[in-house]
């Protein structure tokens, strides 16, 4: 993204930028987009990001760019202003990851993207009793218990790495079963003080182990870019 910021400094020519924040009403978006051959598309994708979004406006590039962090106020520049968003990719943000499936999981804290802590496990969760009946009722209550058991470790580990960062943390990224996500949020109450600053998790993540956990945190940081071309 830095070296597309880059070539767009280096191409000039006239523009504007318009930075949203997250959460606008979707009409206020599409005021704010009212540019000439702006896309209803553009202006859809805008209003349902997370994190807010960067539209960069005129004859030389036409682009919407939503970036890993939240965009913090609304901006608009009568040129191709990248400031705003290069101080964002360059600032050493830290992360807590916690990645989860059921009988994996993975914690780690990040200094931009340097991991200086972390915490990989896993835990015993029997497979789901196939057959009915009244075995089948307690194989489910004690999955149910043995689910519960991995819940609380995790949110013990995940208190033990993220704890020393309190003060410094900026915001907290989750991957793996959607599901089991949730329900780790529910059950860890430690977890509950982030929920102002949870970033889009990440949802198609393996088995939680060290090398996916040292590799997921570059995705936490990726940019998309949708470019709309003039082919009139």
């Amino acid at each position: 993204m830095l070296a597309f910021l880059h070539e767009l400094k280096e191409a000039g020519g006239e523009g504007v930028s318009v930075y949203l924040p997250p959460g606008l009403a979707p009409g206020d978006v599409n005021k704010a987009l009212d540019l000439p051959g702006m896309p209803p598309e553009m202006s859809e994708s805008a209003a349902a990001s997370k994190q807010g979004a960067i539209v960069l406006w005129g004859p030389s590039r036409m682009c919407l760019i939503t970036p890993p962090f939240p965009i913090k106020e609304k901006h608009f520049y009568p040129n191709y202003n990248i400031e705003g968003l290069r101080s964002m990719l360059t600032r050493d943000y830290k992360v807590a990851l916690i990645l989860i499936r059921l009988g994996a999981y993975a914690v780690g804290v990040y200094q931009g993207q340097k991991l200086v802590a972390s915490k990989v496990g896993t835990g015993l969760i029997h497979a789901r009793h196939k057959q009915g009946g009244s075995s089948a009722a307690r194989f489910a209550r004690h999955r149910e218990k043995q689910i519960e058991y991995f819940m609380t470790r995790v949110c013990g580990h995940a208190q033990e790495q993220i704890a020393p960062h309190l003060q410094t943390l900026d915001y907290v990224a989750y991957g793996g079963a959607r599901t089991t996500i949730l329900l780790l949020r529910k059950h860890c109450h430690f977890l509950g003080q982030f929920d102002d600053r949870v970033l889009p998790p990440l949802l198609d993540i393996p088995e939680p182990r060290q090398a996916v956990l040292e590799t997921a945190i570059d995705r936490v940081w990726a940019s998309s870019v949708m470019e709309c071309h003039d082919n009139t």
